[in-house]
């Protein structure tokens, strides 16, 4: 029997754009991140979401960012590393009024420096908003 939140947080996943199989990093963990997100991705990917020192080629990176963590500019670029051609990267933030919050100018800015376009926002449950950053397409490849 799936419980009515259950459904909620599976949803998440898939409206993230996970798929099973798929290989899921997490970089910037810490507490106050949210369980159930967490939970939903590895149920969607059949596995557990690899950490920052992850070897592998990343389908999907999920960038948990706050206000005090830095520049995000160099973090994206980071994450960027190992990220496959037509991966994505999910910068998560607290959303407004949440500790930590980062206005999404902040997020705007940093986009366009490190070679990512800004492609989708969406709530990644109660606390936590999500901006979906991906590589433009190359004038050669688009039609």
């Amino acid at each position: 029997m799936v419980a009515a939140g259950d459904a909620d947080q599976s949803s998440v996943a898939e409206r993230l754009g996970i798929k099973p199989e798929m290989v899921v990093q997490e970089i910037g963990w810490d507490e106050d991140v949210d369980d159930d997100v967490r939970a939903a991705i590895e149920e969607q990917i059949g596995g557990d979401i690899l950490d920052e020192d992850a070897d592998e080629v990343i389908d999907v990176v999920l960038l948990w960012w706050r206000q005090d963590d830095g520049d995000l500019g160099d973090a994206l670029i980071d994450a960027r590393g190992p990220l496959e051609e037509t991966g994505v990267i999910w910068v998560l933030t607290p959303k407004t009024g949440q500790p930590g919050h980062v206005e999404p100018s902040e997020i705007a800015e940093a986009v366009p420096v490190v070679g990512l376009a800004q492609t989708a926002n969406m709530s990644v449950g109660p606390n936590w908003i999500g901006t979906r950053l991906v590589s433009p397409k190359s004038k050669s490849k688009q039609r």
